[in-house]
């Protein structure tokens, strides 16, 4: 999801009424980003609080690469990181996720061996209806839970609701804390919704899943409001990276007045939407200019809960509480990673990209764009550009959308260059990478007999194993 697919964000059509309420009860982050332009290296961040390129989630295949878990990935989340709900568990939690895990799919990164008690959903995303004689997807058969790729009708997000609402009944029943991660995912592409929502929106297809989304998430409130636990509950919302405009307009949302998108480190594919919530603790109606992190909800958490964070490693996370609570303003640098290059860094209001690329031109032709009708001249680069001895610096309050660079020889660029340069030499004085997770692909460990396929009479022969270095053309 972008951060301009919310009424509350701007979004021309005004079909979100139960996030903007939710905004309006709480607090709006407009300066809230991932920690990478795509789906499993932003996840891994969000559950250990650390940036991917310390907890493995990215790839040293090529340069400045973004990687996932498709099904033939060989690695995933390390025994050696910490997880949030493994540190929730020490303080009594119960925890659960509902939905897209995408941390691994082999047995040893399943969510359950990784603090979740329980666990409703995929351990990759929804690609179905699934022919799963090439490609075996689990631990759900998707062929048992149909998208119509026609109609795009599918009633997941309608199971994932009841799922959420009956964990949270349960939890409350025994006086039991909870940590629930609702990880739905039907803005990604292939795009659904269930029947009653299909056809409702001005935005199509993609608008009726954001609806879908939006009633689902004002109900969740409700329901805590109703069991009298709203005034003991945090909600945050989220996404995990830009829209994809590479599958807009039908099947991908808005990233408002911001460049690119999903797989970029252009404000588009990083910056999201994020609200905070929580009745009789965080004032009413709060706008925040704080930059914000997936990763420091790890830290806030914690806090929350009473846990020390682990003293034993980095933590990029910080604890946004006294942002929340007090109205405080924390200085910090965000750090805009793609793969295993640091690409550009913000800090106060201006940003600095020391590498530009949108993607190769080989990948353009073939008509993959990243950044449709938004090529801006020396930055939208189609080849890896470096900029480390001069940076392309911005302004993101005049220019949110990346398309003035401000002149070299200006007072303002010196003075904000030498800055951020301070930080960026801090940080890779002290980082250490973790080993990559996403390098080695390997037929054989698709899910070609998980556990329960007898029963289904769904089990298959696995082919030879075979490792090869994963292909990650963007």
């Amino acid at each position: 999801m972008g951060w301009g697919d919310l009424g509350v964000f701007g979004e021309p059509s005004k079909e979100t009424p139960n996030l903007d309420q939710m905004a309006a009860e709480g607090m709006l982050f407009l300066d809230f980003y991932t920690a990478s332009p795509l789906c499993s290296p932003s996840r891994a961040a969000l559950l250990t609080g650390r940036l991917p390129v310390r907890n493995g989630f990215y790839t040293t295949n090529g340069h400045a690469r973004n990687a996932y878990t498709p099904q033939d990935i060989v690695g995933g989340i390390p025994d050696s990181e910490l997880l949030l709900p493994e540190l929730l568990k020490k303080a009594g939690y119960t925890n659960k996720i509902i939905g897209k895990w995408h941390l691994g799919h082999r047995p040893q990164f399943h969510p359950l061996r990784h603090g979740f008690d329980e666990w409703f959903g995929s351990p990759n995303c929804h690609f179905g209806p699934y022919d799963s004689r090439e490609r075996p997807n689990i631990p759900v058969y998707y062929e048992d839970f149909k998208i119509n790729l026609k109609t795009g009708e599918a009633n997941l997000t309608q199971l994932y609701l009841q799922e959420a609402l009956d964990f949270i009944s349960k939890q409350q029943a025994s006086q039991q804390p909870f940590f629930l991660y609702w990880a739905i995912d039907a803005t990604h592409a292939p795009v659904y919704a269930s029947k009653q929502f299909l056809g409702t929106s001005q935005r199509g297809l993609y608008g009726d899943a954001v609806r879908e989304i939006d009633d689902s998430i004002g109900k969740i409130l409700k329901h805590l409001q109703q069991l009298g636990i709203s005034e003991n509950t945090f909600v945050f919302f989220t996404s995990d990276n830009g829209a994809a405009l590479i599958s807009a307009p039908k099947q991908g949302g808005s990233n408002g007045p911001f460049l690119c998108g999903k797989q970029t480190t252009f404000e588009g594919g990083m910056r999201e939407p994020a609200i905070a919530w929580w009745p009789g603790h965080i004032p009413a109606g709060g706008v925040s200019h704080q930059l914000g992190s997936v990763m420091d909800l790890f830290s806030t958490s914690l806090s929350l809960a009473g846990v020390q964070p682990p003293s034993d490693r980095q933590i990029d996370g910080i604890d946004l509480l006294p942002v929340m609570l007090q109205g405080r303003l924390i200085d910090r640098p965000i750090f805009y990673y793609r793969g295993n290059e640091l690409m550009a860094v913000r800090a106060g209001l201006y940003k600095a990209h020391y590498w530009t690329w949108s993607n190769s031109w080989e990948e353009h032709s073939k008509g993959i764009d990243f950044c449709p009708g938004q090529s801006v001249a020396g930055v939208t680069t189609h080849t890896q550009e470096e900029h480390t001895y001069l940076p392309l610096l911005f302004h993101l309050g005049r220019d949110p959308g990346e398309k003035y660079p401000l002149s070299f020889a200006s007072e303002e660029y010196q003075r904000a260059v030498e800055h951020i340069s301070g930080l960026v030499q801090q940080h890779k004085a002290s980082l250490v990478p973790g080993q990559p997770q996403l390098n080695v692909c390997d037929q054989a460990v698709m899910n070609w007999s998980p556990p329960g396929c007898e029963k289904l009479g769904k089990c298959l022969k696995a082919p030879e194993s075979d490792p090869k270095k994963c292909s990650w053309p963007h």
